[in-house]
């Protein structure tokens, strides 16, 4: 049979395999989240996500204790009040409502706080508008006009949350998110989202899910030039885990095979659970 093309020739070998790869992973793509909580000598491993533990350090000393052991380690912090709240929202609460524009002074103080504990990088992920413009100029008028914003821009109001929540104890104690964060639904709103982002000064955008939105991540790739982030989110690697676990999938080569897809889709650098584990095995 005359074909003119056969893509299985370059399929055949697997050194043909890797000269034509279009999409490395590499361990510089991977930020590993981190549970930090009150106490001393606290390891408590999280039900809903296996391998994942919150760990101990008293008051607001992670950043500079990390510091300390790891010089060279880059620190980014989430920054958003969810954990600090009775109610579990993202910012202050008035009459049952997320009062915008009253929490972007809160959120400022505590970016600055970070900055001034140490952190390399912010990253608000309380999806507030306006928050970026506020924390820009808050850092810059106290010194830290070099430390980068990682903007959470396009954070979904999605089910995978539900494992992160139970770690960072912090589900809302009532209503849900779905006000502040954007509809699973909306795809033009993701654009509108990261170009404001991008106009109060984010550094680098994130989309919050991964693998479920993986068509926002490429289709931000297109339309801004900025770094891309995407995080895989607790319940994404529940999933994985979960499904290994009851031995229905390889966990190893899954959890390869939806990093790989998270790169190809467009993502610069990828938060994920897996971080150490698949650091390991690309080191290899």
């Amino acid at each position: 049979m005359e074909l003119p093309y056969r893509p299985r020739r370059l399929r055949r070998r697997e050194n043909f395999r890797r000269l034509v790869r279009e999409t490395y992973l590499r361990t510089d793509d991977l930020i590993y989240p981190m549970f930090v909580v009150p106490g001393q000598g606290v390891k408590e491993e999280v039900p809903s996500m296996p391998g994942v533990c919150r760990y101990s350090v008293d008051q607001q000393q992670a950043i500079r204790q990390l510091k300390k052991q790891v010089p060279d380690l880059p620190v980014i912090t989430d920054v958003c009040l969810c954990s600090y709240t009775s109610h579990g929202h993202c910012g202050f609460v008035r009459q049952g409502e997320v009062d915008n524009d009253a929490t972007l002074e809160l959120l400022a103080q505590v970016a600055l706080s970070h900055a001034e504990a140490g952190a390399d990088m912010v990253a608000p992920s309380d999806m507030m508008d306006g928050r970026v413009l506020a924390i820009r100029e808050t850092l810059d008028e106290r010194g830290f006009e070099m430390i980068p914003i990682l903007s959470y821009a396009v954070k979904y109001a999605s089910s995978f949350y539900g494992p992160f929540r139970d770690a960072a104890e912090s589900a809302p104690q009532f209503g849900d998110r779905r006000s502040y964060q954007m509809d699973p639904a909306n795809a033009l709103e993701a654009i509108r989202e990261a170009t404001l982002d991008v106009e109060e000064g984010a550094d680098i955008i994130m989309v919050k899910p991964a693998l479920p939105y993986l068509d926002i991540l490429a289709r931000l790739r297109s339309e801004i030039d900025l770094p891309l982030a995407a995080y895989q989110v607790s319940g994404e690697y529940a999933m994985i885990k979960a499904a290994s676990q009851q031995g229905w999938v390889d966990e190893q080569a899954v959890m390869l095979e939806s990093l790989i897809a998270i790169k190809r889709a467009g993502a610069d650098m990828i938060l994920t659970y897996f971080a150490k584990d698949a650091a390991q095995i690309l080191a290899k």
